[in-house]
């Protein structure tokens, strides 16, 4: 006989893991994903001289920084070694390269749960799903997570789209230490990657998780009407 409360304690982290794994696995595809060329086609061109194939070749670089595995001391270089087109002034400023230190200890923290909270779900689902005696109640631990997901997401998205200034000042002033992430609009990464650009991204990594979400919870019902349930869940 399984253990109930092993299995129960297998259930609750994959439901707390499965918002993580599914939202922070979305944050990790689009900076992967070359987003500014398809947000640049849609926002308002930069109005302090960058071309629009200027501003996607630096916003590129940019984000190519943050993909590197390597921590933000040994990459941040490549930063430091952009040049504003036709002169030989640095792209980024100190405070915005200060900045970009703490974006990419961000990401690679992203990365970091991503990678835990992912092993976490699949291992706890195949250790529910492999045996045929806790299959159904895997199948509902499933749906659960994907349902904690859809309420967690949509909880996000509705902040995002209903209250977009608090939500953004609220999430910069609880990831950044406070004066480190204001900047003039003339500066590069104001002109490079504008408000607009950063609701846009919001809107798109939430709806993203939630219809992933609600495709987990899907396959999860509909696999758990499929089994005869054999442990209670």
């Amino acid at each position: 006989m399984e253990n109930k409360t092993l299995l129960k304690l297998i259930r609750w982290l994959v439901i707390l893991a499965m918002p993580f794994f599914l939202g922070l696995g979305t944050v990790r595809a689009i900076i992967a994903w070359d987003y500014p060329a398809f947000e640049y086609g849609r926002i308002a061109p930069d109005g302090f001289g960058f071309t629009p194939e200027q501003r996607l070749e630096l916003a590129r670089g940019t984000l190519y920084y943050l993909q590197r595995p390597e921590p933000a001391a040994e990459v941040i270089y490549m930063l430091e070694a952009l040049r504003r087109p036709g002169t030989d002034s640095p792209l980024y400023n100190n405070d915005e390269i200060g900045h970009m230190i703490d974006v990419k200890n961000l990401t690679d923290v992203i990365r970091q749960i991503a990678y835990v909270s992912g092993a976490i779900v699949i291992a706890g689902l195949a250790f529910l799903l492999v045996p045929s005696r806790t299959r159904s109640f895997g199948w509902r631990t499933m749906m659960l997570a994907g349902l904690a997901t859809v309420i967690v997401l949509g909880v996000i998205a509705l902040a995002i789209l209903i209250a977009w200034p608090i939500f953004f000042v609220q999430f910069h002033e609880l990831l950044f230490p406070p004066g480190t992430w204001t900047f003039a609009y003339t500066d590069s990464l104001i002109r490079l990657f504008p408000e607009q650009f950063w609701f846009d991204i919001g809107v798109l990594i939430s709806v993203t998780t939630l219809v992933l979400g609600i495709f987990v919870a899907l396959v999860g019902y509909f696999m758990s009407k499929r089994q005869q349930p054999v442990l209670a869940g």
